[in-house]
């Protein structure tokens, strides 16, 4: 092997380990075509206007109809790891009574809060039961097939 064909192969390998350490990228929610969302003119649009532009939102507020939100977010995920979001942009839209534009706000990744989860159960009534229990808990409860003298609405003598 010569020299040239050595060094020729130690690139290569060094391109390929290195293209190996590269970030696979996606992109998750909106994206934008024509127009981004911060372009809406507070006053002057209206919801007709703003679903011609931006198209239907991502969400739209839970308890109200007048705020709607573009939500788009990157994550960057590295070799066997978990993807990690890199970049996250929530346009939050508000609409006035009669349906133009009252405010627009940009949030990013670092608007956002961490929220702790709670690890308590909630207490049901009732006891566990063992899985001996459980199987033998319903022998001896179903019910006997029913004969034409049953009459409906009347409770069988036992």
């Amino acid at each position: 092997m010569t020299k040239a064909a050595a060094r020729l192969a130690v690139f290569t390998a060094v391109a390929a380990l290195a293209s190996a350490c590269a970030p696979i990228v996606g992109s998750h929610g909106f994206q934008t075509v024509d127009v981004a969302p911060a372009e809406i003119q507070v006053g002057e649009d209206t919801k007709s206007t703003v679903l011609a532009q931006l198209g239907s939102p991502s969400a739209t507020s839970t308890f109200e109809d007048n705020i709607w939100y573009y939500i788009s977010q990157t994550t960057e995920r590295y070799t066997y790891n978990r993807p990690q979001v890199s970049q996250r942009s929530v346009t939050a839209i508000t609409f006035a009574e009669d349906d133009k534009v009252a405010e627009v706000r940009t949030l990013g990744l670092e608007d956002g809060q961490q929220v702790a989860m709670n690890d308590r159960e909630t207490p049901t009534r009732g006891r566990e039961l063992t899985v001996i229990e459980q199987l033998l808990g319903n022998v001896g409860r179903g019910q006997l097939p029913r004969t034409d003298e049953d009459v409906p609405g009347q409770r069988r003598p036992d």
